[in-house]
């Protein structure tokens, strides 16, 4: 075997072993290949969620921009009910993490399949109205193709299904 087909042959066996460690239902090697960094301006201010930048992988029940809104989610009773079943229904949002909680807040990160892209959603239950604003965005990259939009609305239907949340 020659220099040049051993070289192709190595090159060739690599990129089969990349593309069988990625694919691998079992193990999660992709999570850490695109994960980007934490956002510096999550959280709730004045009370208020961060507004959706321009860029389109970014939804938001309080931003005034149509392009990025979504509608809150309305609860009917409890407030720590609501609050439960939210938490309830993310533990169950595939290759989601809860990674803050307080008392009127939770945050999470989703990292997708394939490439391991991050994006982090924020849910707020303001003390003076039965609703739970949301905010999701991707940290890396232009457009994700509604991915985070659907998550919410999946979240949505979950909850309405669960009774907590009230039909459209």
């Amino acid at each position: 075997m020659s220099f040049a087909s051993a070289h192709a042959f190595r090159v060739f066996a690599l990129f089969v072993a990349c593309c069988l460690w990625l694919t691998n239902p079992t193990v999660s090697h992709a999570a850490a290949l695109f994960p980007g960094n934490t956002p510096t301006n999550l959280g709730v201010q004045d009370g208020h969620l961060s507004a959706c930048p321009s860029s389109p992988n970014c939804v938001v029940s309080q931003g005034v921009d149509p392009d990025h809104t979504i509608e809150p989610l309305t609860y009917v009773g409890d407030r720590q009910v609501a609050y439960q079943a939210l938490l309830q229904v993310l533990s169950i949002v595939p290759r989601t993490e809860v990674v803050t909680q307080t008392d009127d807040y939770i945050r999470t990160e989703s990292s997708s399949r394939l490439m391991g892209f991050v994006d982090d959603a924020e849910f707020y239950f303001p003390s003076d109205e039965p609703v739970i604003q949301m905010r999701s965005a991707s940290r890396l990259g232009e457009s994700d193709l509604g991915v985070n939009q659907r998550r919410l609305e999946q979240i949505r239907l979950a909850m309405q299904d669960l009774g907590i949340v009230s039909k459209k």
